[in-house]
């Protein structure tokens, strides 16, 4: 026990993946890592996860990994040789969805385990619970049976029995560390360790469950040290077996509280009025021996010393009420949502954007995100965002190689958005951000995609007349019901959103795509002003560019009137035909003659033609450009909490992927 921790973290064998990297035990451990060596890669499904602020976006890997598909990419992308697997769902009282609580404690770990026998994983370690033993809580053996209480604990034991086949009968190296009541830096302010720290540098003390029951308290950074010295000294007898990783200490919330009132100098008497839970035990602690004979590890950091780098690390804090605000989770929130901003040449207007877009989501009060995709603006665009991000956690933002139109930009902001609904809009002003309120009431009442409806629009009453056309044509001609005066300024439902990014083609037209999907759509009327700064990046030529790309991305219209006017033309040119045939037999003083009938019919047919092969040419260049698989865009840099930190090519092809 007396190594350097950073020479054992530099005999692992890397890459090493991180799943569960923007929870509290994988973020300590992600940055105890990082902090020695360079080939660690973290895995969240969180675009902008707080605890690994400041971090490379490089080493951070955005992935939904109850997608199969997702699991072997990203797999094939690292190739890891050390695999430490934090994700956990239901460990919080507000994690409560019963299937998801399976499909990501179990069936993940079944998918996962067969994906890295396949690719001959050096370790695999598995962050699992002292849950599993259930009533069995008192200082159980590994080989005391499992008695699980709730969801969480039988998914847990679950994945217990699963890595103990996977580990004797395949020979998988891998083990499973039964974690008790973990607590240090970056917990979550919900749980009692952070609020009794908040509270008590304030002067109180919050309530408290039973004063007898106990708990086994780790500190956080001997936990993960557990992970590194079960990927160490593992040996062949151990694959699959579990290993309780606490410190067999018993403390009771007395001794806490009474602790509590003694580093903050508190005079009250706590209270022990706080109902218990209903998974509550009396005596909740480990038996530790075989993980101090087996792994050689053990519980170095006492609950008294681990208690004060807690309030050392709370007092450190730039801003102790963001992070109070930011931990509490609400990945189970229904209504959240990401809203996603083109920007191009809108640097004016992005300041007023935001603080409006600010304002609207604090009347509705649900959790949100706003990403800004500056794609390649002339202006100061990228600047203003870094200066917005910094100010404001909920802003991030996303800077383009070049401008690659705004369709690639929504589509952009789309992949990375963590929310349960995405708000697609220009950074120009003229969707107003207030609509949004009237969006989220519609979404509320079942409606999954709920788009705003032009009923009219500040511009020239020849450009009214255009745009209205123009739809009314689209919606005719398409061979799907096409909303009219519906613009990309949308609320999209997360169910929609994953649907609508299974679509490979690169020309994206994403009003109709989003038509396309169906699923329970809805408009909300509005008037759309002028832009309130500079002059719109809009003309004519732009104008018929889209309706082109409207009509060939949904409509074989064209087409059926092709082949339509051909067999018309067919008909006709028989006829005629016929009649001049008569005409020269039976009436040759009427039959049409000269050079004047002959040019205006070439001239006819061969205009005719050309605008035939034009079509076609249309369809020919759509199929062209699908067939070179460019990507749709390329990242320059994240800018995230005030920086803009470059990324490499591999994270632009994960993105494109």
């Amino acid at each position: 026990m007396s190594e350097d921790p950073h020479q054992k973290y530099l005999k692992l064998q890397g890459p090493i993946l991180i799943l569960g990297a923007s929870g509290f035990v994988g973020a300590n451990l992600f940055h105890a890592l990082f902090a020695v060596r360079q080939d660690v890669f973290g895995v969240t499904t969180r675009a902008n996860p707080w605890r690994l602020e400041n971090i490379p976006l490089e080493q951070i890997l955005v992935t939904d990994l109850l997608s199969l598909t997702n699991l072997h990419r990203l797999l094939d992308q690292v190739k890891p040789r050390t695999v430490f697997d934090c994700i956990a769902y239901g460990a919080y009282s507000f994690e409560e969805k019963q299937e998801r609580i399976h499909q990501t404690n179990y069936i993940l770990v079944v998918r996962l385990l067969e994906a890295l026998r396949q690719r001959g994983v050096h370790r695999y370690i598995h962050a699992g619970s002292s849950s599993e033993y259930g009533s069995q809580s008192a200082g159980p053996s590994e080989d005391t049976p499992c008695l699980p209480n709730s969801h969480y604990a039988v998914s847990k034991v679950s994945a217990a029995h699963a890595i103990q086949y996977m580990g004797q009968h395949h020979g998988l190296p891998c083990v499973n560390l039964r974690l008790y009541s973990i607590y240090g830096p970056y917990e979550d302010a919900s749980r009692l360790i952070p609020t009794l720290i908040a509270k008590g540098l304030q002067g109180e003390l919050p309530s408290f469950v039973h004063p007898d029951i106990a708990r086994d308290f780790i500190y956080v950074a001997d936990a993960c040290e557990a992970f590194i010295d079960a990927a160490l000294n593992l040996e062949k007898a151990d694959y699959g077996h579990s290993f309780n990783i606490g410190s067999g200490r018993k403390v009771t919330i007395r001794e806490v509280a009474e602790m509590a009132r003694t580093r903050f100098a508190i005079a009250d008497q706590p209270t022990f009025s706080m109902p218990n839970r209903q998974w509550d035990l009396p005596d909740w602690y480990a038996n530790p021996t075989r993980a101090n004979t087996r792994l050689r590890w053990s519980a170095r950091t006492s609950f008294e010393e681990g208690f004060d780098k807690t309030i050392a690390w709370y007092r450190q804090l730039s801003s102790p009420e963001a992070y109070l605000a930011s931990t509490k989770s609400k990945a189970d929130e229904p209504y959240s949502v990401s809203v996603i901003v083109a920007c191009y040449k809108d640097g004016q207007a992005i300041p007023y954007l935001h603080e409006r877009l600010t304002k609207t989501f604090k009347k509705l009060e649900i959790d949100y995100e706003i990403i800004l995709v500056n794609d390649c603006s002339p202006d100061n665009s990228e600047e203003i965002i870094r200066a917005l991000s910094h100010q404001d956690y909920h802003t991030i933002g996303i800077s383009h190689s070049r401008n690659f139109g705004s369709q690639a930009a929504f589509r952009s902001g789309m992949e990375i958005a963590k929310k349960n609904a995405c708000v697609l809009m220009d950074g120009d002003l003229q969707d107003p951000p207030e609509l949004i309120e009237q969006f989220v009431a519609q979404w509320r009442n079942g409606y999954e995609v709920v788009y705003g409806r032009r009923v009219k629009r500040v511009a020239p009453w020849y450009m009214q007349l255009a745009y209205k056309g123009f739809y009314r044509l689209f919606s005719h001609f398409a061979y799907m019901e096409i909303p009219r005066d519906a613009g990309d300024f949308s609320l999209i439902d997360r169910r929609v959103v994953t649907a609508m990014l299974r679509f490979p083609e690169r020309d994206l037209f994403l009003r109709g795509v989003r038509a396309f999907v169906g699923f329970r759509q809805t408009g909300v009327d509005y008037i759309r002003p002028e832009r309130m700064f500079g002059r719109s990046t809009n003309n004519l030529f732009a104008n018929l560019e889209w309706a082109k790309k409207g009509i060939f991305s949904f409509s074989n219209t064209p087409l059926t009137l092709l082949s339509t006017a051909s067999w018309i033309l067919f008909f006709l040119v028989m006829v005629f035909g016929g009649f001049q045939i008569l005409s020269k037999l039976i009436w040759p003083e009427i039959a049409p003659r000269g050079i004047t009938t002959l040019m205006l019919v070439m001239m006819f047919f061969g205009a005719s033609n050309l605008l035939a092969i034009s079509l076609v040419g249309e369809y020919v260049a759509k199929i062209l450009s699908e067939s070179k698989q460019r990507p749709l865009f390329i990242r320059s840099a994240f800018i995230r909490n005030g920086e803009v930190m470059k990324i490499s090519q591999a994270t632009n092809q994960n993105a494109m992927d």
